[in-house]
């Protein structure tokens, strides 16, 4: 399962509105079979390892990380198909919410007398596909919101200079963070100030071109979206996760509205003093509000400047 995962994030930013779902098709203690779901969605990541595994899926247990569909789409059910590929075992990490599947491909798989056990790197498979299952689940895409700043909370000098905050290593992963993205959003203020092209300039990643957003009021400029308050995210067709990159009035208005489900702080080894917060004012009335929102999820160095990554505790 744990190859399923790794696999199954080769197709980030690639498939929405689809997840990106990894399967691994094992048989006699060897892997027969490898898919991820391909870019727009289609094929599905089993259609691709049963291809792969040809006659040798016949008694062999597939790994997936999501739950196969249950209803043919632009393709058959990819429960249907294993079932046709005579899969004797079926091992998935999580069941999938959306209305059409949900419980329905485990039925359909059992049916036929496949056995079917789930849970398996559960967690692992939320984290990996949080943007499918926050759009299931809430109505909107899973949040991501970036900050770049120095040990005193500064993302600039009182002149707005920025470049460069961080070293190349923790620039390098912000790259990463964007192929894995819908879409990228700035502020109007940080657009105006920086110009940013929010390009992916990492070999190998050469096709990812996520869709640019501003945070605005106003019009947007050629090739980017307008989005007139963090809420009109839960509109947007196609976007599975969005990685908001800032300044400090989109990452407040996002805090302020509730809707950042990740944090990633990479932080240099530097003092600035006086210059330009992380962020701005979020609204909070007293200091208990800010108490247990966020869990430390993860803590890497990245050169010598650190990343931590927070989730947000929801009850």
């Amino acid at each position: 399962m744990e190859e399923a995962i790794v696999l199954g994030e080769r197709g980030r930013g690639q498939t929405a509105p689809n997840p990106s779902v990894g399967c691994v098709i094992v048989r006699n203690g060897g892997t027969v079979g490898r898919g991820w779901t391909q870019p727009g969605g289609r094929p599905h990541a089993e259609a691709v390892a049963l291809a792969e595994a040809g006659a040798q899926a016949r008694g062999a247990t597939a790994y997936v990380t999501l739950e196969p569909c249950a209803v043919p789409g632009r393709g058959p059910a990819c429960a249907d198909a294993l079932i046709e590929a005579g899969i004797a075992r079926v091992v998935a990490a999580i069941s999938d919410p959306f209305h059409h599947v949900n419980g329905d491909g485990f039925d359909k798989l059992r049916g036929a007398g496949i056995i079917v056990e789930v849970g398996a790197c559960a967690a692992e498979a939320e984290r990996s596909m949080a943007g499918f299952l926050t759009r299931q689940r809430l109505g909107r895409p899973f949040v991501t919101l970036k900050l770049a700043m120095s040990l005193d909370g500064r993302i600039a000098l009182p002149s707005g200079e920025s470049r460069w905050i961080t070293g190349e290593e923790a620039r390098t992963d912000v790259h990463r963070e964007r192929a894995r993205a819908d879409m990228i959003l700035v502020g109007r203020g940080t657009y105006q100030a920086d110009s940013p092209s929010l390009d992916i300039r990492l070999e190998g990643y050469e096709d990812r071109a996520p869709r640019r957003a501003l945070l605005t009021a106003g019009d947007a400029p050629e090739g980017w979206e307008a989005i007139r308050a963090p809420e009109a995210v839960a509109a947007l067709p196609g976007v599975n996760d969005l990685l908001v990159e800032g300044g400090a009035g989109a990452a407040a208005a996002f805090l302020a509205a509730d809707l950042v489900d990740r944090l990633l702080i990479y932080r240099a080894p530097i003092l600035i003093g006086a210059g330009k917060s992380a962020i701005g004012d979020i609204g909070l009335a007293s200091l208990a509000e800010a108490h247990g929102r966020w869990s430390l999820a993860e803590t890497r160095m990245l050169g010598i400047d650190r990343l931590d990554v927070y989730e947000r505790v929801r009850s």
